[in-house]
């Protein structure tokens, strides 16, 4: 676009932009009969991804299989040329760490973990509060194997970052474009299941770590009941809101206060939450065994990868960690026996008199 040659020739000027990139250009640019078509560039697809993985890969020493190439693409679902080729080059440094040349699914899952998280910090947690940081994350993640299709439970980790003590990350499956109430109805469930579970296993007590899971089920909540479609009114509280109409059944006088403070928006999202919210402490009862075998995994491997956070919870073996031992009755009772005295510590603010389990892996 510089200067312009007396009789120029006629052709198309094709621009290719990123999503951003359009507030980026100049208006001019953008007037009618200056470009001809624009062309908008997303994130690759799952196949682009899995073509671009055996590209870069093929220039190492491996021993991924196909099926772990599929599986590697499926659970990085923005990856980009750049940033595939930043992880498996992060693999191959992994491998070289450990005395080895060729990268193997382990040195993945690591190279992957640390360039989403960035390094842990290099904290221990008292002994009470590391069990506690478990239980919450153990409950979101039984939550999320039980209730959520839509979404796969990529990793679980206690090891503190520089914003959250701990965390489970989901990714979808699949390259999906819409969702439903069910799929938003499961999302809040996991996130409520850190109340819920807390308030279980402490005997009413929770803590301060389940405000950042409250927010994310009341955004949810209200853009469900005012937006979606999805709650127990038809119009949009957008629209409402735009054209100043006010919500459904307000202005009716002052004899119809009462009526009025129950169909308000914020009280439809709180009895909506407090529905879910009771449907998380049922599903976790029933579940209490899962919630604690997977808190004892994590106190005992700090991260575990989707998949072997599947293991534990069904009792088999994972890619890395061995859930077979958390079918044993013995192992079981040792842990909920550790949980009771971590409970008593938490109440004293002592340490607890048991220390975490060592299972009994002699039967599998």
């Amino acid at each position: 676009l510089g200067m312009r040659p007396k009789n120029p020739p006629k052709y198309r000027i094709l621009v290719v932009m990123a999503t951003n990139m359009p507030e980026a250009l100049d208006e001019a640019l953008l007037r009618p009969g200056r470009i001809d078509r624009m062309y908008r560039v997303g994130y690759p697809s799952k196949a682009g991804r899995i073509k671009t993985y055996e590209g870069y890969l093929a220039k190492v020493s491996h021993s991924l299989t196909n099926e772990e190439i599929d599986k590697l693409a499926t659970i990085t679902p923005y990856a980009t040329g750049a940033s595939i080729k930043d992880l498996i080059n992060e693999a191959l440094i992994t491998a070289i760490r450990e005395g080895r040349t060729s990268i193997i699914w382990s040195d993945v899952i690591k190279a992957k973990q640390l360039k989403e998280l960035g390094p842990a910090e290099d904290v221990e947690y008292i002994d009470r509060e590391r069990h506690a940081v478990a239980l919450h994350e153990a409950c979101h993640a039984v939550m999320a194997h039980l209730v959520r299709q839509h979404m796969e439970i990529d990793l679980a980790t206690i090891e503190k970052g520089s914003d959250y003590l701990g965390m489970v990350a989901s990714i979808p499956p699949d390259d999906q474009f819409t969702r439903w109430r069910t799929e938003y109805e499961s999302d809040i469930l996991v996130a409520l299941a850190s109340l819920a579970g807390e308030r279980m296993f402490f005997d009413g007590d929770n803590s301060s770590g389940v405000s950042g899971d409250l927010e994310s089920a009341t955004t949810i909540a209200s853009f469900m009941e005012g937006h979606w479609g999805m709650g127990s009114t038809v119009s949009s509280h957008a629209s409402n809101k735009r054209n100043e109409v006010g919500a459904p059944g307000a202005g009716k006088g002052k004899d119809d206060n009462g009526k009025e403070i129950r169909i308000a928006l914020a009280d439809r999202i709180e009895t909506n939450l407090s529905s879910l919210l009771n449907r998380a402490e049922v599903i976790l009862r029933d579940n209490r065994e899962k919630v604690l075998t997977l808190a004892h995994a994590l106190e005992t491997y700090k991260t575990l990868t989707g998949d072997d956070v599947k293991a534990v919870i069904n009792s088999e073996k994972g890619p890395l960690v061995d859930g077979r031992p958390y079918r044993e009755i013995a192992n079981i009772e040792a842990i909920e026996k550790y949980h009771q005295s971590a409970v008593k510590a938490h109440k004293e603010h002592k340490k607890p008199e048991i220390p975490l389990p060592v299972l009994d892996v002699s039967i599998r």
